[in-house]
């Protein structure tokens, strides 16, 4: 590939062949990109063909970085991101965490990328994500299949699936969601869903689901199961195991005023109220172990009522609320932590049960959190229990503050299970599902 000698491609308003992008302060031009026809008159066979795709991603995510550097350097794929706004490479106002974010690994590096400018509010409704750039790029890329993250409540994902149907190219989605439920709450949307989606993922050449529970939903949707394709939920585990094996984990505890023997209950994620973090809040007060913490690492609406409730419960002074956590700093927290509790009453995925896990953390989750079925339970089923039972987790809690042996044996079985669920896997999944999605597509389907 021409362009892989490039870390990673600017702003370009309309992308086309004879353009000019920099990378590192370097010119070059778009046609090492785009401009392949000639290439595409030779016909390789298909055991050694490779395959330009086009990711289409809604903003730098520090999830799926170290997946486009890896499917960059994969020999069958010719690989371009193309970025509909970069927030969270830049610093952005983050609605779920109340706060501007800028997250602190590198999200633009490893892999060739474009940034094509949003036409629209960069707001959270349909026209927030507007990037017309992005049929140009399709129309004269000519990509084998077109990978689209945005969402289909975004009006970038029908620019890109129309342009990539007239092109002649693959498209391929698909979702994370477990359930027709919805974050909010809102009752209507579930018949809603049931009745719009098998139309909805017919229009992907091929479905990507991301966990079990994802497929069985699709599968109970209708689709066939020949057009799904498997893509595990992952994150980096190599950086995950190499910084948690650098942590001190005394010195952790030492700054939050926690001594080495005691138990630390950990809550990682926004606060919010579908993470509900007010259930492990009152079963934390229910376990009853003066030599017990919580420890929540998290900003948004939620922490003000969540310090007061703290302290009029009678546990503010083992309770530490550590705000907005980037990056770099969340190996620290889970390695210093004994078990992640995620009690969410919506969380498609989870993929703090995959970094904490990979630190050696005890994970419980309840039975709404998606990764509960692939990476919670084989270690141990009692460690998922019914969302909303606070009795229920408080119990589980009980347990594991009593047996330090315990903990260590779940916390060392969590590690070794992740290595069934590796970002290698999910690379695969991808050229697996390109090739299914382009031979589809060559049938007339």
């Amino acid at each position: 590939m021409q362009g892989s000698q490039y870390l990673f491609f600017r702003r370009v308003e309309s992308p086309r062949a004879g353009d000019k992008v920099y990378s590192d302060g370097v010119s070059v031009s778009v046609s090492a990109i785009v401009d392949r026809s000639e290439e595409r008159a030779i016909k390789p066979s298909e055991a050694e063909r490779r395959y330009r795709v086009l990711a289409v991603s809604a903003h730098p995510v520090q999830y799926a970085a170290p997946y486009f550097r890896r499917l960059a350097r994969h020999p069958r794929i010719e690989l371009l991101v193309a970025y509909c706004s970069l927030r969270g490479a830049e610093a952005g106002y983050d609605p779920e965490f109340g706060a501007a974010v800028k997250w602190d690994v590198p999200l633009l590096d490893g892999y060739p990328w474009v940034e094509i400018p949003n036409k629209g509010s960069g707001g959270e409704s349909f026209f927030g994500l507007t990037n017309p750039g992005l049929w140009t790029l399709i129309r004269d890329g000519h990509f084998d299949a077109v990978f689209c993250h945005t969402g289909y409540i975004r009006a970038s994902f029908w620019i890109a699936r129309v342009r990539a149907w007239l092109s002649g190219a693959s498209f391929l989605f698909g979702t994370d969601a477990t359930t027709l439920d919805s974050m909010d709450g809102k009752r209507w949307k579930a018949p809603v869903k049931r009745l719009f989606w098998p139309y909805l993922y017919r229009l992907a050449t091929q479905v990507i689901v991301l966990s079990s529970g994802t497929k069985d939903l699709m599968l109970s949707l209708g689709i066939p199961p020949e057009r799904l394709s498997f893509m595990p939920y992952t994150v980096d585990n190599d950086w995950w195991l190499e910084r948690s094996a650098k942590i001190n984990r005394e010195k952790i505890r030492a700054g939050w005023g926690i001594s080495p023997e005691a138990c630390v209950i950990l809550f990682c994620a926004k606060l919010q109220p579908w993470k509900r973090p007010e259930d492990l809040l009152r079963a934390f007060v229910k376990v009853e172990s003066k030599d017990s913490f919580l420890v929540i690492a998290g900003e948004g609406p939620l922490r003000k009522e969540l310090e007061r409730e703290a302290t009029d419960l009678g546990v503010g002074d083992r309770c530490r609320f550590l705000g907005f956590v980037n990056q770099s700093e969340l190996p620290g927290i889970y390695t210093a932590s004994d078990v992640l509790v995620l009690p969410s009453s919506y969380d498609a995925f989870g993929v703090v049960v995959n970094e904490a896990s990979l630190c050696g953390c005890v994970v419980v989750a309840s039975d709404q959190v998606g990764a509960g079925r692939d990476l919670i339970a084989p270690v141990d089923a009692a460690l998922v229990y019914a969302c909303g039972d606070v009795d229920a987790l408080a119990e589980i809690l009980r347990r594991l503050s009593n047996d330090p042996r315990r903990r260590k044996e779940l916390g060392l079985a969590a590690k070794a299970h992740m290595a069934t669920w590796t970002p290698d896997g999910t690379v695969v999944g991808a050229v697996q599902a390109v090739e299914a999605a382009v031979s589809r597509r060559g049938m007339g389907h």
